[in-house]
């Protein structure tokens, strides 16, 4: 038989039974083809880690391992952490009532009713807000429901702003300071820059900077299970409440975005940003496990426990995203080049 006949059968094969489609995390080849789609789409870092080694970085451009880059987005994510750790220290409780601490709620019909969980989980029924343009954290927490908890999805960054003014009054001190000594300082992340608003208080729903490698650490002790370098700092149950979805959205959890599957009604019910994150539940080649922490212009933290995996990608153009001005990047493409060779 033609050598090339029995290649191709062999091929066919192999793609029949699933082979040709199996993640494989840490293939160089596909890391390369995988790069160089990222520089096509104003990529400036990419770094694979898997089993918490760094296998591979690329930085085209003006890209560097020693650069920070705003998150923009992606600094949501830090805030589920943040109650995740609040809760194991006996600071709060995932799911009490928001207007134990914003006594102002608490004669409130809608916002009375509003628990941290459902805040995180944007499903409180207060408006996101405009992206990009966080409010004061006073301002926040004087913006009225518009639906009752549980009913509806909004994105932005009010929440994310109340959800500070609630740990401050917890913390009766800075979010920020507590998240540095609870989380970054004990897996020695750095983090280059920070915004403040004009009340002098940390831009929770975006404006950290950080380098690639930086990130990918607190990527590595979340998909560790909490555990950093041998020592618990995160409680596995609790930080399993990140990555369980609501029922109104069932592709973000506590602050991450998840690769589950979702309908066509649902996804059209979760607005604009939603839907500029790949549906990735059910792709073929990638994990069911996926955790997404997304930011404008396509700032993407990937985690995949099963996989074993942190995926740090970094890219220019965060002004021209927010204004509508999208590359073709698409997370399902870049992800199956990255683990399978396959766009």
């Amino acid at each position: 038989m033609h050598r090339r006949t029995v290649l191709k059968g062999l091929a066919a094969w192999v793609a029949s039974r699933g082979f040709a489609h199996a993640a494989q995390p840490n293939n160089p080849l596909f890391h390369q083809r995988a790069a160089a789609y990222s520089a096509q789409n104003r990529g400036l870092a990419l770094l694979v880690m898997v089993d918490g080694q760094i296998v591979f970085e690329d930085y085209p451009g003006r890209g560097s391992p020693t650069r920070a880059h705003e998150l923009a987005s992606g600094t949501k994510s830090f805030c589920g952490v943040m109650a995740v750790a609040a809760a194991q220290d006996g600071l709060l409780v995932l799911d009490e009532p928001l207007a134990q601490t914003l006594t102002e709620w608490q004669n409130d019909p809608l916002r009375s009713q509003i628990t941290l969980s459902q805040l995180l989980h944007l499903t409180s029924g207060i408006p996101g807000g405009p992206l990009a343009r966080p409010p004061t954290y006073q301002a926040a927490i004087q913006t009225p429901a518009e639906a009752p908890p549980d009913t509806r999805f909004s994105y932005g960054p009010i929440p994310f702003q109340i959800f500070g003014e609630f740990m401050r009054r917890k913390l009766k001190g800075d979010p920020l300071r507590y998240l540095e000594r609870r989380i970054f300082e004990p897996i020695g992340l750095e983090y280059a820059f920070w915004r403040r608003g004009p009340d002098g208080h940390p831009h929770l729903p975006s404006g950290a900077f950080l380098t690639a490698r930086n990130w990918a650490r607190f990527g590595e002790l979340l998909r560790n299970q909490g555990v950093w370098q041998g020592q618990r700092l995160l409680d596995a149950g609790l930080l399993e409440r990140c990555f369980e979805p609501s029922r109104v959205n069932p592709i973000y959890g506590l602050t991450w975005w998840l690769g589950r599957p979702i309908s066509p009604a649902q996804r059209a019910a979760i607005g604009r940003v939603g839907r500029e994150i790949d549906a990735l539940g059910g792709t073929p080649g990638l994990p069911d496990d996926l955790a997404v922490a997304a930011g404008a212009g396509d700032q993407r933290l990937y985690l995949s426990r099963q996989l074993r995996l942190v995926v740090v990608r970094q890219a220019e153009g965060i002004v021209e995203s927010l204004a509508g001005r999208r590359t073709a990047f698409s997370d399902a493409t870049f992800l199956r080049l990255l683990l399978t060779g396959q766009p």
